[in-house]
């Protein structure tokens, strides 16, 4: 029994750490693309949304740490 839970606890751990790095690298993107828009003459309504998708995109894994009770640091 103890090792059932033992391995569901890693199990956890390994996807908090995997929801974590999507975050970074899901902010990462949209600053890259919010940076792109801003120097942008007249963007596109695709672009603008897309934009709005990445922007929905962030915020729903947010909520999903915030709901997991996880941090943005990860333990190494």
């Amino acid at each position: 029994m103890a090792m059932l839970l033992k391995r569901k606890k890693t199990i956890r751990q390994a996807e908090n750490e995997r929801l974590v790095l999507t975050i970074q690298t899901v902010k990462q993107d949209l600053d890259r693309y919010e940076n792109m828009i801003e120097k942008s003459i007249d963007p596109s309504d695709d672009i603008v949304a897309h934009l709005k998708l990445m922007r929905a995109k962030y915020i729903f894994l947010l909520k999903e740490a915030r709901q997991r009770r996880i941090n943005g640091y990860l333990d190494n």
